[in-house]
């Protein structure tokens, strides 16, 4: 069939139902009325009649509503869907009365009705209502799609979500589930003690993590502005303020950057700090907070992502990344005292690292080249290079690493923490090199934020602080292939494109 021919069919279906919605408002006056009032939902009605036998008719009264997904022998039998379930409509001459047996030839495939009736299950077997009132509450001019396959409709799913969802089970469900699990995050740190704050969403100087900004400008106060990438700076600000000692955001991060099947240009992350503690209390956060949601979701903590199943079953694997990549490849990163001296080793290991790429820059380089892949299970990460680390604290003994550790799973990176950094001198330098590598790679725009040191300038206490990947974690525990899948209006391209 020619886009052409199902363009002209769409059209012919949409007319028909353009003439039956003029039918019903001479028939009925109001198609669209204001409000119904249902005395149950489809999934209670489930669940109260679970053990109700076969063709059996009991006296019960009820209404419910939802959206007409099925219609056989001309209307006679109609299953309709609501967010819960689906409920068979049974409307027959011996149950339902004229008046509303006149409505069936009216309602197409999508329509929204309510239904009140007496509760009945079926000698098949199937929980019904025999019809004794129907009542038009939204006539749909358009037709649900029939067939969901294919390369371009996998990309109309994305465009028309609210196709996908009501037509593809999987997808409610995934969606459901994130619900669930934003909430189980929130429940689970509330438990834990810490304090739900909001911080800005548009900052004035962009910090927190390095990553391109999206900027706006703000005409009252003549100002640009940028979208957050990061709520750390203001979190460690309310640190500093005593309003708590455990904070937490769960909100939007804005980055500029590349979209993927793991990144879409706004995502979801949780942002905490816990102050008198360090990161390895924050590994062990980590692991209870994802045993728990595996738990409220699947019921245990062993699940399947494709074919493989994954256990958060704590504790993780721990393992320092100087001896990941001395286990990968050989390489003995702690053995070496120059920059040069690392360059040299990755290019002899048939790597290909910048001409100034300094010995962290190397380690983390080869790190996600041959170890970052093979992290299936989840894994902590630890003793980052500082070079690529500004926030974090020095490892006693060891000054060119940082207590930090990224949790790993799938191979994709969970989540991020540190001992955060709260010396404010030594804060000062890490930000101002920082500072000066942004503007070399041609960062005109950003900027010292000197709020933030005068802040860590008056006493920050130590502190444990993470950051996780909301939609990647919602992906493994849903079985989502693309980030897409679990984010409900994602950032696409234009139709053109």
């Amino acid at each position: 069939m020619t886009d052409k021919t199902e363009t002209a069919l769409s059209s012919d279906v949409t007319e028909v139902r353009a003439q039956k919605l003029k039918l019903l408002r001479e028939k009925i006056g109001d198609v669209y009325p204001a409000h119904f009032h249902r005395t149950t939902t489809n999934a209670e009605l489930a669940k109260k009649y679970e053990n109700l036998e076969a063709d059996v008719v009991t006296e019960d009264a009820v209404t419910v509503a939802g959206r007409v997904y099925s219609s056989r022998n001309s209307g006679m039998f109609m299953d309709i869907h609501d967010a819960g379930g689906k409920i068979q409509i049974f409307s027959h001459k011996d149950t339902t009365p004229e008046e509303a047996r006149d409505l069936l030839p009216l309602i197409d495939i999508g329509d929204i009705i309510g239904v009140t009736g007496i509760v009945r299950r079926t000698k098949r077997g199937e929980l019904s209502i025999n019809a004794q009132e129907i009542t038009m509450l939204t006539k749909a001019l358009l037709p649900m799609p029939e067939k969901w396959h294919g390369l371009s409709d996998v990309e109309q799913r994305y465009r028309k979500r609210h196709l996908d969802i009501m037509t593809n089970e999987d997808s409610k469900l995934r969606f459901q589930q994130r619900s669930k699990i934003v909430s189980g995050i929130r429940r689970f740190m509330e438990d834990d003690g810490f304090m739900e704050v909001e911080t800005p969403m548009l900052h004035s100087v962009y910090g927190g993590a390095t990553a391109e900004p999206f900027k706006t400008h703000h005409n009252t106060l003549k100002l640009d502005m940028f979208l957050r990438i990061a709520p750390e700076l203001f979190l460690k600000r309310t640190l500093v303020s005593g309003l708590t000692d455990k904070v937490f955001e769960i909100n939007r991060n804005f980055r500029n950057e590349g979209v993927s099947t793991r990144h879409n240009p706004e995502f979801t992350m949780m942002e905490c700090y816990w102050a008198y503690a360090d990161y390895e209390d924050i590994m062990d956060l980590v692991e209870r907070l994802f045993a728990k949601l595996a738990m409220n979701i699947h019921g245990t903590t062993e699940f399947l992502f494709g074919e493989t199943e994954i256990s958060f079953k704590g504790p993780f694997k721990r393992v320092p990344m100087p001896d990941a990549v001395k286990e990968a490849t050989g390489i003995d990163f702690l053995a070496m005292k120059t920059d040069e001296e690392a360059r040299n080793a990755a290019k002899a290991a048939g790597f290909e690292v910048e001409k100034d790429a300094t010995w962290g820059e190397c380690l983390a380089f080869i790190f996600e080249e041959k170890v970052e892949g093979t992290l299936i299970q989840p894994s902590h990460v630890t003793h980052f290079p500082k070079d690529i680390s500004p926030f974090a604290k020095e490892v006693p003994g060891e000054p060119r690493l940082v207590e930090r550790f990224e949790t790993y799973c799938n191979a994709w990176e969970i989540g991020n923490a540190f001992s955060e950094l709260n010396d404010p001198e030594e804060q000062r330098k890490r930000m101002v090199e920082q500072l000066e590598q942004a503007h070399a790679r041609g960062e005109k725009a950003k900027q010292l934020d000197e709020e933030f040191l005068d802040a860590i300038d008056q006493g920050m206490p130590p502190a444990g602080g993470l950051g996780i990947g909301v939609d990647r974690l919602i992906m493994l525990l849903t079985n989502a292939p693309s980030i897409r899948d679990i984010i409900l209006f994602p950032a696409r391209r234009n139709r053109n494109d």
